[in-house]
Order: C-alpha cells, then sequence, then structure tokens
C-alpha cells in the first residue's frame, strides 16, 4: 500500500518551495511539463491501451472509453492547455484590497495559495495534467489519486511531469501521484488533515457522495452534471431542438451535458418532434413521462431514478410540465447544481427562471455545454464546483487560492 504519510510530508516540503517560486520559476516548469508531454507521448499512448484494453475487458461503455482514450492529438491538446496556463495572470500575491485604520495600522488582502490539494478523480487521465498545471501555476503543491482504470495512464503522465518540473529547477514532489488504486486510499487521503489543505473530487455521483460522506479535509465538490433545459410554451421549436441536440450530443461523458428535459404541456405537441427527430441522428434513447411516451412510440417509460440520473451517455429523460414554476420545482428536486437552462420567448419566464434555480450557471437560450472555464473567458479549470462556499461554477486559478492579511504599523498596541 503506498505510504500517503510519506506523500504527504514531501507535498509539505515541496509546498514551502513552491510558494515562495515566481510566475517566472512557475511559467518555466509549466513549459517543460508541455514539452515532456509531447515528448513522451508515445510511451504514454503505449500504456493507455493497456488502460483501454483493461476497460474493454470490464465493459466499460465506449462513451467511457472514449473519455479514457488517449493519442497523439489529445496529448497535442493537453500539453497546449498546459501552455495556455501560462499565458494566464499568476493568481498569487494579488493585492485585493487596501484599507489605513484609524488607529494607522496599513491592512492589505493578499491571496495566496492554499497549500496542498489532494485531487480524487475517474477515468480522465487529461484531468491528471490539467489539475497539477493549475496547481502548479496557483502555487499549490499537489497529490492525484486517480481511478483504476487509468493507472497506467496516469503513472506514465505523472511519470513525466515529475520529470519536467524537476529539469525546470522545482522539486519533482510539488506533482504526486497515489499508485495504490484501493479504495483504503481514497478514504486514508480524505482524512489526512495534517497534510492535505484542500481536497477536490472530480468523477461522478458516487464518488461525490463517498467524498462528503468520509472526508474530514476540506471538500470543493466538482463533478457531478444531472444538467436540464426547459422549453417554456413560448419557445421557438428548431432552436430547442438545435440547443438540446448540442447540449445532449455534443459530448455525451461531461459533466456539462443536459441529461433531463423539460417541456410546458402548451408546446408539447408542436415541440417534441422536432427535438426526437434531431437526437434521432445520434439515436438517444429517450426515458419519458406518460404524455411524451403517447407522441413518441419509442420512447420508454421513466421511472423516478430517471430525473435523477446522469446518464454520461446517448440517453435523455423528458418530463411534461404545467409551468415555469412547476419546471423550476422539479429542477429543485433533482439537480445537481450545475447547469440549467430555459428556451423561451417569454422575457418574464427567463427572469423568473433565472431569479429561482439555484445553480452554478443558468443559462438562457444557450447550451449548457458552454459550462467551462475556458468558455467563460476565465482560462483553463480543474472542474465546476457546485456547491457555494469559497468557489461556485468554474474552478480556476483564483479559486485555487485563499487569502491572509498584512498589517503595517509603527509601534500600535491595543
Amino acid at each position: 500500500m503506498t505510504d500517503l504519510v510519506q506523500l504527504g510530508k514531501n507535498a509539505k516540503k515541496a509546498a514551502a518551495v513552491l510558494g515562495a517560486a515566481g510566475s517566472k520559476d512557475k511559467n518555466k516548469a509549466l513549459a517543460a511539463i508541455a514539452q515532456g508531454l509531447r515528448a513522451d507521448s508515445a510511451h504514454i499512448i503505449t500504456q493507455n491501451a493497456i488502460d483501454l484494453e483493461n476497460a474493454r475487458n470490464n465493459g466499460m461503455s465506449e462513451a467511457m472509453q472514449d473519455r479514457l482514450m488517449l493519442n497523439e492529438q489529445r496529448i497535442d491538446g493537453i500539453a497546449s492547455a498546459v501552455e495556455k496556463i501560462i499565458s494566464l495572470d499568476d493568481p498569487v500575491g494579488k493585492v485585493s484590497d487596501g484599507t489605513v485604520l484609524p488607529n494607522g495600522l496599513q491592512l492589505t488582502k493578499v491571496s495566496v495559495p492554499l497549500g496542498v490539494i489532494a485531487v480524487i478523480f475517474e477515468a480522465r487521465p487529461n484531468v491528471t495534467a490539467d489539475a497539477a498545471a493549475l496547481c502548479l501555476k496557483s502555487g499549490n503543491t499537489v497529490i492525484l489519486r486517480g481511478g483504476k482504470e487509468a493507472i497506467f495512464s496516469n503513472t506514465a503522465i505523472v511519470s513525466s511531469m515529475r520529470k519536467s518540473v524537476e529539469s525546470a529547477g522545482l522539486p519533482a514532489d510539488c506533482i504526486q501521484l497515489v499508485e495504490d488504486t484501493a479504495r483504503e486510499t481514497a478514504t486514508q487521503l480524505m482524512r489526512m488533515n495534517e497534510y492535505v489543505d484542500v481536497l477536490l473530487p472530480r468523477g461522478g455521483a458516487g464518488l461525490i457522495r463517498s467524498v462528503v460522506e468520509n472526508a474530514s479535509v476540506p471538500v470543493i465538490q466538482t463533478g457531478v452534471g444531472n444538467c436540464h433545459i426547459y422549453v417554456d410554451a413560448s419557445a421557438d421549436a428548431q432552436m430547442a431542438a438545435d440547443i438540446v441536440f448540442n447540449a445532449k450530443c455534443s459530448r455525451v461523458s461531461v459533466c456539462n451535458a443536459c441529461e433531463s428535459l423539460l417541456i410546458h404541456r402548451d408546446a408539447v405537441q408542436k415541440v417534441l418532434p422536432v427535438i426526437a427527430d434531431k437526437l434521432k441522428e445520434k439515436n438517444v434513447e429517450i426515458f419519458g413521462d406518460e404524455t411524451v411516451c403517447g407522441i413518441l412510440p419509442d420512447a420508454k417509460k421513466a421511472t423516478e431514478n430517471d430525473w435523477a440520473t446522469e446518464y454520461l451517455d446517448y440517453k435523455i429523460s423528458i418530463k411534461t410540465v404545467d409551468s415555469t414554476d412547476e419546471a423550476i420545482a422539479h429542477i429543485a428536486a433533482f439537480s445537481t447544481h450545475h447547469s440549467e437552462s430555459i428556451i423561451t420567448n417569454s422575457l418574464a419566464d427567463a427572469e423568473k427562471f433565472t431569479r429561482l434555480v439555484d445553480s452554478a450557471a443558468v443559462y438562457v437560450n444557450a447550451s449548457t455545454r458552454f459550462t467551462d472555464g475556458g468558455e467563460f473567458g476565465f482560462g483553463a479549470e480543474i472542474g465546476i464546483s457546485t456547491q457555494k462556499l469559497h468557489a461556485r461554477g468554474p474552478v480556476g486559478l483564483p479559486e485555487l487560492t485563499s487569502y491572509k492579511y498584512i498589517i503595517r504599523g509603527n509601534g500600535q498596541v491595543r
């Protein structure tokens, strides 16, 4: 079993060095990581092939295999994403507030790294590089714990990154991987308060639930996306079909994909056939209520579980509602508070929806697929936070920092 305490000690020691590093040093390391990933792509792809073979033998879905698969183009994309982080502003050392108190003390609020970040994630090896690069730029050391499905890929990627970071003059232990994928290592990592400052889980509902129930380390929840689109009575049918198709089908295995569709009863006869015809292009399986099944003979009867399911597949649940208020109530009951959208030509309904829907991102007449740090203009992100404390929405560089107060005086006493 991996000695997690030793990893924690290594991370704390490296954090003291990385926390004092300037932007130039961190950017040099990031450039080396990007160059190293490209240079090591053949080895990484060979190791990824082992993971893919194991995935096929274990019956992993094609959509999840797509998330796991690496090729030269994807590795080049991962390296390019690291290079984009170089161009982003360093979030460390930013002064966000300053004042002089009545007693003459000069008070300033300055951003600082969180310290040691642990990331527990599932079968997406690109997260390995993304998380490490974002943590490094924000001055945080990272302990990565991926799933067994991607262990060979993750080991190869982390080995490449550690070598690159060290070649750039920073400690290799800025980036560490838990190579033991037993459940016990995840549980232990969740409780390493002495060494881990913040834990970021990124994965499905089961992983998030396990972390919430077991972690004593402070947690920023990311990842689960039971995202809804509500088609209002006034919606344009073709616009609705195009948005739903993009949100559901452009990439089914991501957390900002639409999983559940709500349609106003006054529009369902007009809108649903147009949406269903569009979804047929990707053979999307529809689980609907009685009204939906009456209109679409191929639809399957939805269960209560379908309204709460993040399919991550070519499947969607569709429910008929009598009002915008009912749609909002349904979302409140089943949403994971990630991303929701309303398709409407009614300004009043749009304003009600955006005001009352309690999610990190709420859209009007647009696809939920835009919930992404890059799309929002924030740069790279480590995940989408669905909670409210510390960070909400895309967790980018600023969200990977905390702050401290610096107070300058000339002999004041209280």
